[in-house]
């Protein structure tokens, strides 16, 4: 299977790409081909509501949009990352898909899977309730089948992650596609 991980914190070394990092070793020791794009550090700017694509592209903006248009359209699989910010994705990863507008039909005709990895500090037992619930809204929306979710409350730091049992979590989900 073709995987597409979706990277979105603007900490290259922080906890919830540590957490997508164990999801990669996880999914490439199941034999599956994993692909990464990191909106965290990449030139996405947001949509702008032109309706220049008239949701079935091209979009007007020019950036790496197109990258992941590309590779979205070419994958089995796509993993959002992200580090909870005030209880949503974060803008990286929002941004990205927010510009999924200008291949929306094409994006939902795939039906492909999808997971959610974040990572937040607090271990409230409601602090990922809303993001949760905006990922499976996402799926429904795009026919995506959403194949597992690592939530990692509990991981403000890299250490708190590493200790935690998500590490496990991540790495046993890409392992079990």
């Amino acid at each position: 299977m073709k995987i597409l991980v979706i990277k979105s914190s603007p900490h290259v070394h922080g906890s919830s790409n540590l957490l997508a990092q164990q999801f990669i070793d996880g999914a490439v020791a199941a034999g599956h081909r994993v692909d990464e794009f990191d909106a965290g550090h990449a030139r996405i700017h947001p949509c702008t509501g032109c309706q220049a694509c008239g949701m079935d592209g091209p979009c007007a903006i020019r950036d790496d949009m197109r990258l992941v248009r590309e590779k979205l359209l070419m994958t089995d699989m796509v993993v959002f990352v992200t580090p909870l910010y005030y209880f949503g994705m974060s803008a990286q990863l929002k941004a990205v898909v927010d510009r999924f507008y200008s291949f929306n039909g094409e994006l939902s005709a795939r039906h492909i899977k999808s997971a959610l990895i974040a990572a937040a500090w607090n271990d409230d037992d409601w602090t990922m309730r809303d993001l949760k619930a905006h990922y499976e809204t996402l799926c429904r929306y795009l026919n995506f089948s959403n194949v597992g979710e690592v939530l990692g409350v509990g991981c403000g730091t890299v250490d708190m992650t590493r200790a935690s049992r998500f590490m496990r979590e991540a790495y046993d989900l890409g392992k079990a596609l």
